[in-house]
């Protein structure tokens, strides 16, 4: 037992910074006050602009690509349609209404946070920082995130929608639906969501008390009490900020358990049709509930189980594991003594990633096999500009799944050759979540075929160079394995790999991240073309999607040239 004098030092300090406390505070809210409405502007009007002007266009395009594709039976398609013309409709509104609620919060909290993160930074100027801090920051990240609303709704849409009209279906079938089943599935989804956004409601208001004051218990014993990750005096601060705010995080589970209810509910129709059953649904809307109460029962540290009944609404039994529930395994382990882990940090990796991207570019264009041409046909969006959009960055995750099998390695072996991903130390994250595993397979799958160092020069073009098959045919760069079977093994391989990064490359983030890259890249070009232009007078990797767009909905003709060619990106 930790000594009294501990306790009243911490209770000393903890008294002697509630001046600095509130006075941070108030020059936060201070700062959040004059900078909410300027913030608010910018994404609301940055926000609506895009979405509302590129609305015709998602209208018109999402219903050619699904009368168009041949993925879909007729049935499908009509459902498709329909389904379609609600989103559609609605997503404005939803985009107008989240851009309110975000820039709001966004302008008012950031500069907040950013104030408290001043006097903990050990900067020289403290009480420079302490006003400046979370002020131009705060206005430049709003336009990054204007900007990543503008790749979502330009880049990763028609992205989606390409891959969707071009793609032939697996194994020459196409996906139906099962008119007679949906009916029940219409029904049972209504019924799932009355029945559980009621009965969530109530759940989340009984538990909401507990949250609230259990929550304020534990920060007041970590902020006064001898332990805990407020012992030292500045974070004293941080514990009273988080004090004051807590109430909102519970308001914002409330609001999340009634959002969530709702798809919770509706979870039922997708039972009712993959069962075959009305009853197995009236049965998962029963379990949804125990479901949902033992979920919540294990995050807040209450009596595990629940009241609720929790029958079987699958045909096919499945384990307790693959709930929702965590483990038992999982809440003594949190109370155990771990070892020391490297735990990773998505924006650290993400910028060794586009680090190597960069080295391996400037690499390609001092070999020659990256020219101006990429870069003009990448723009043009043609489909050999994919050499840049495309097989440079899945050229960078094979090298890493090279190095990784050589050295053995368990996961990912980064470019430093000591930092490792694996399953147990990767960021938090979903994306890491679902293409940590595809990418692992793929690699034990290198590390199996055992590569030479020509098959490895030859799989790097494969990776590389698919998107231009003229080019890739003239290339001198490795000889092709002499066995047919191999050479099918790496164009699996190199397809696998491709279609993994065009997944990836939908993600906005790694569009406003790549295209930094490219400017490197094409400054490297310009030196070593002896270009007089300077590398701000070429145009960034801005793709001009509309001319293109248009000319491939009004030219069927290349459509389906380009499907004869069977030349996709599959994702694994």
């Amino acid at each position: 037992m930790e000594p009294a004098s501990g306790f009243l030092a911490s209770l000393c300090n903890f008294i002697c910074f509630l001046p600095y406390f509130f006075g941070l505070l108030i020059l936060g809210s201070i700062k959040g006050a004059i900078l909410c409405s300027f913030i608010l502007l910018i994404v609301t009007i940055g926000n609506s602009a895009i979405i509302l002007s590129l609305w015709p266009l998602h209208l018109f395009y999402t219903y050619y690509c699904l009368l168009r594709t041949k993925q879909f039976g007729a049935a499908l398609k009509l459902v498709l349609c329909i389904c379609v013309l609600v989103i559609l409709f609605l997503y404005p509104l939803i985009g107008f209404a989240s851009s309110v609620v975000g820039g709001a919060a966004y302008g008012f909290l950031a500069p907040m946070f950013a104030t408290f993160r001043a006097v903990g930074g050990g900067k020289t100027n403290a009480f420079f920082h302490i006003i400046y801090d979370g002020t131009w920051d705060t206005v430049k990240r709003s336009i990054t995130i204007v900007r990543d609303v503008r790749d979502v709704c330009y880049h990763s849409y028609f992205s989606i929608m390409d891959g969707l009209l071009i793609q032939e279906p697996p194994g020459a079938k196409y996906y139906e639906i099962r008119l007679f089943y949906i009916p029940g599935a219409v029904i049972a989804g209504a019924v799932g969501v009355l029945v559980d956004t009621v009965m969530i409601i109530v759940i989340a208001t009984c538990k909401f008390p507990y949250m609230l004051f259990k929550g304020w218990s534990r920060l007041f014993h970590d902020c006064i009490g001898a332990q805990g990750p407020f012992l030292e005096t500045i974070c004293v601060p941080f514990a009273g900020l988080a004090i004051l705010l807590w109430p909102l995080a519970v308001v914002g589970a409330l609001l999340g358990s009634m959002l969530s209810s709702i798809f919770l509910g509706a979870y039922a129709g997708v039972v009712v049709y993959q069962e075959e059953s009305f009853w197995l649904g009236l049965c998962y809307i029963v379990a949804s509930l125990s479901i949902y109460d033992e979920y919540s029962n294990d995050v807040l540290d209450m009596p595990e189980g629940s009241c609720f009944p929790r029958p079987q609404y699958r045909k096919k039994t499945m384990s307790r594991a693959s709930s929702l529930s965590r483990p038992n395994s999982s809440r003594k382990s949190t109370n155990s003594i771990n070892a020391p882990m490297l735990v990773l940090k998505h924006l650290e990796l993400a910028d060794g990633f586009f680090e190597d991207c960069r080295n391996y570019g400037e690499i390609m264009v001092s070999k020659d096999v990256i020219t101006l041409k990429d870069i003009e046909d990448a723009k043009s969006n043609k489909d050999c500009g994919q050499v840049i959009t495309i097989g440079l960055p899945a050229y960078c995750i094979l090298q890493t799944l090279i190095r990784s099998a050589k050295a053995n390695s368990t996961g990912l072996l980064l470019n430093d050759n000591v930092t490792e991903i694996t399953s147990t130390n990767r960021p938090a994250d979903a994306f890491y979540e679902w293409f940590l595993n595809p990418v692992l397979i793929i690699k034990d799958q290198i590390r199996a075929e055992d590569l030479s160092e020509s098959e490895e020069e030859y799989l790097g073009k494969l990776v590389l160079l698919s998107s231009d098959p003229e080019r890739l045919k003239n290339s001198n760069i490795g000889s092709p394995p002499e066995s047919d079977l191999r050479r099918a093994e790496f164009d699996a391989l190199a397809r696998r790999l491709r279609g993994i990064t065009k997944s990836i490359s939908r993600y906005p983030t790694f569009r406003r991240r790549f295209d930094g890259s490219i400017k490197i890249i094409l400054e490297e070009l310009v030196k070593k073309n002896g270009d007089s232009r300077k590398s701000e007078d070429l145009e960034p990797l801005n793709l001009s999607r509309s001319k293109s767009m248009f000319a491939r909905v009004f030219g069927q003709k290349s459509v389906r040239n380009r499907t004869n060619k069977n030349e996709f990106d599959q994702v694994a």
